[in-house]
């Protein structure tokens, strides 16, 4: 069973509404929105703390996501931008995507004054040219600082949606111009700042997309770049004057991928984020830029750990002077770079990973796991910037029975708790923030009414204890294995080794210190007294599971060279 986008928070809201029109009107309580009142509490805090969601039109719809993500101890909502696409104009007005020359639904329906919206566009511009047309389905509502020109740039109504002319040239009076036509059901944007802000949240509202090139649609199309910019300096401009106030306006999101990697210096995305992260820098000073690259450690396809601090340097180098995040993709869940520990390179691959792979071992098929990815880029720090890692909530295919996203494709399939644990586990000792790709569907689908979703199985089990580093430490001259990592107060570390002539030993030692996290969710270190009794130098690798206090386990156990 595939639950869209969006989906569930209805459901859950409509069965709120069910059980309020039954109860007493004195317990019938809505704020000045009408929607119920907002729950800002953190109750099941799970190290990711940022999660990728749709912008919705809907207030109340916002404030239910919203506080579902900050139950989980989410501080953090992240949107895609809309794509800027070119489009071509017609005899009639009518206006058709200039890559696959189909018809655009969404704008058949723009009337200006009863005519075509281009073609009121035009008689706008008397005697001066209209160079391109570009359309933009957008998920706010734009102010004066979109609709600058006077006579050029307008609002409109038409057939119960709402329409933007906006008219880009070197000023409002000196063409030739470009015209982008907008469309909103919504100010999605503004009611997540509005939800966000009420929350103590912060939100990367994406980047205008650029269009895409008609050949290589995986390319920005740079004959456009100069389109692009001045639009996405138009909506930067109106964000700072009707948003620059908002605490949770936290800085932007840069929608266009690429991969982590040596890059040539003519590279045609980080063209485009040289001159769009300029713009934004400008915009919005002070504010992050958030990027989202991706690595690929396919053997066949990919490249190796050492190539990705080269491009993590390139990509910082586009921030134009502001703070950037540069927020890697893990891999996982496209299966392009899979999650093992020191010592098991020769396993065979986890079976989610064989459609793309094959039935191979882990080094037949992969240059190397997250860890050495991520690793290789924390060892080469930029300042000004941050390495954040973005986990990928789903399997690279579903299988029989089990909720999947199916649109758009390709398919995906849904990942465990346990699963994403590991992730955890691997990347989080070098992440300055740990975020996901996406609360929809990916944390909320279920796979029947019965089965909970992955968001419930983190909330029944989010203080399990997560290591993310080990190694062997002395305290007051005693020999001692030091851990950190998640919910890892109080309890027992378990730990296994293999000693010399290949018998496995396996102790459990009392935790005897403990470091607190210095914020809520935060990392913290536990210490417990060990000594081996001699390590097999061809398997020098110990594993370590915790126990905590509460009683909760790991649910893997993180490896180390001992």
């Amino acid at each position: 069973m595939t639950f869209r986008a969006g989906v569930v928070p209805r459901v859950l809201l409509a069965l709120a509404a069910l059980l309020l029109a039954a109860a007493p009107e004195a317990v019938r309580v809505v704020d000045a929105s009408g929607c119920p009142p907002r729950d800002p509490r953190a109750t099941a805090v799970y190290p990711i703390t940022g999660y990728w969601i749709n912008p919705r039109p809907d207030r109340c719809e916002t404030r239910e996501v919203v506080s579902a993500i900050r139950r989980l101890g989410g501080d953090t909502v992240i949107t895609f931008g809309s794509r800027l696409t070119a489009v071509r104009a017609d005899g009639a007005g009518r206006l058709f995507d200039a890559r696959s020359g189909q018809a655009d639904p969404a704008f058949a329906g723009c009337l200006d004054g009863g005519r075509p919206c281009y073609l009121a566009a035009r008689d706008a511009v008397p005697g001066k040219e209209i160079r391109r047309v570009f359309t933009y389905v957008a998920p706010e509502h734009f102010g004066p600082d979109v609709l600058r020109c006077p006579g050029l740039d307008r609002r409109v109504r038409s057939g119960g949606r709402t329409y933007y002319r906006i008219l880009l040239g070197a000023s409002c009076s000196a063409g030739p111009f470009d015209l982008v036509l907008a469309v909103t059901d919504g100010d999605g944007i503004g009611n997540l700042l509005a939800e966000a802000a009420g929350h103590g949240m912060k939100v990367y509202p994406g980047l205008p997309a650029a269009p895409q090139d008609p050949v290589k649609p995986w390319l920005p199309h740079l004959p456009h770049l100069d389109a692009l910019t001045a639009f996405t300096r138009r909506v930067l401009d109106d964000y700072r004057r009707r948003h620059g106030a908002s605490p949770a306006l936290a800085g932007v999101y840069q929608s266009f991928e690429l991969a982590m990697r040596d890059r040539p210096d003519d590279d045609e995305v980080l063209a485009l984020y040289r001159a769009q992260h300029a713009v934004a820098a400008a915009a919005l000073p002070g504010r992050t830029i958030v990027v989202s690259p991706y690595w690929d450690a396919r053997r066949e396809r990919g490249f190796p750990p050492a190539e990705a601090g080269e491009g993590f340097a390139e990509i910082a180098a586009t921030r134009a002077g502001a703070p950037m995040a540069i927020a890697v993709q893990d891999g996982r869940g496209t299966g392009k770079v899979p999650v093992y520990g020191p010592g098991q390179a020769d396993e065979r691959v986890d079976p989610r990973l064989e459609p793309v792979v094959g039935a191979v071992t882990y080094r037949q098929a992969y240059h190397g796991s997250t860890r050495d990815y991520v690793e290789a880029v924390a060892s080469r720090p930029v300042p000004g910037v941050e390495l954040w890692v973005n986990v990928e909530l789903f399997e690279p295919t579903p299988v029989a029975g089990e909720c999947s996203r199916t649109d758009p494709l390709p398919l995906r399939g849904r990942a465990s708790k346990a699963r994403v644990d590991s992730q955890i586990m691997a990347v989080g000792g070098y992440a300055a923030k740990i975020i996901a790709y996406r609360w929809e569907p990916f944390v909320v689908c279920r796979d029947d009414a019965d089965s909970p979703s992955l968001g419930e199985s983190v909330a029944a089990a989010w203080n399990d204890p997560l290591i993310v580093r080990a190694a062997r430490s002395r305290v007051d001259g005693r020999e001692g294995i030091q851990v950190q990592g998640h919910h890892l107060r109080g309890g027992t570390l378990r730990i296994s080794y293999r000693q010399p002539g290949g018998a496995t030993t396996v102790v459990t030692a009392a935790q005897e210190r403990h470091t607190p996290a210095a914020r809520p969710g935060g990392p913290e270190t536990a210490w417990a007294p060990f000594t081996p009794a001699g390590l097999d130098p061809d398997h020098p690798w110990i594993t370590v599971t915790a126990v905590n206090g509460a009683g909760r386990s790991s649910t893997a156990a993180h490896a180390f060279r001992g």
